[in-house]
């Protein structure tokens, strides 16, 4: 199997299981009652339809949706706070931009080729190490299915029945 199959195996993956979390969604005011900064449930859907096309869009063209800025070693003051954060207004509009992103991100994962995934590398705008075209479009990967995690524990603290097959398989 080559790199494009499997950046396109594994997101298939995740955006499938983000789908189907998505749609146990019915409350898109909730957020975590302890701690703070946290997003709603609506700011959280809206992140996962931009958690990895958008950066696989950056690093495959260039074309970042907005400038990155660097961070610091600790990571501090580069993100913004949740109250800042955009904001879905229903379901179906979050499952109309994860469709999307989810095209965008097949597209230029293919559009990449062999080739470049394999020996293009470069750092990250935001800074750390130089790694290959294909892990940084494996890390955007990374970076959805860490929310569509969040999003699990999210159903699950509202009391939703979510079980290991929604978190890998989008269902029961």
């Amino acid at each position: 199997m080559g790199l494009v199959a499997m950046l396109q195996q594994d997101a298939e993956a995740v955006y499938r299981a983000t789908e189907g979390l998505s749609r146990m969604v019915d409350d898109l005011e909730w957020k975590p009652p302890i701690g703070h900064n946290w997003m709603t449930t609506a700011q959280l859907l809206m992140h996962c339809t931009d958690a990895c096309g958008g950066g696989v869009k950056g690093f495959v063209t260039g074309q970042w949706p907005t400038p990155p800025e660097a961070g610091d070693a600790s990571g501090e003051g580069t993100l913004p706070s949740a109250a800042q954060m955009p904001s879905v207004a229903s379901v179906d509009e979050a499952l109309e931009l994860l469709a999307r992103d989810k095209a965008l991100t097949m597209k230029l994962v293919a559009e990449a080729g062999e080739e470049r995934l394999a020996n293009e590398c470069s750092s990250a705008p935001w800074g750390g190490p130089e790694r290959t075209l294909f892990q940084h479009c494996n890390v955007m990967i990374w970076h959805i299915a860490q929310h569509k995690g969040q999003l699990f524990y999210y159903l699950k603290l509202q009391g939703k029945d979510v079980n290991t097959m929604h978190l890998w398989m989008g269902g029961a």
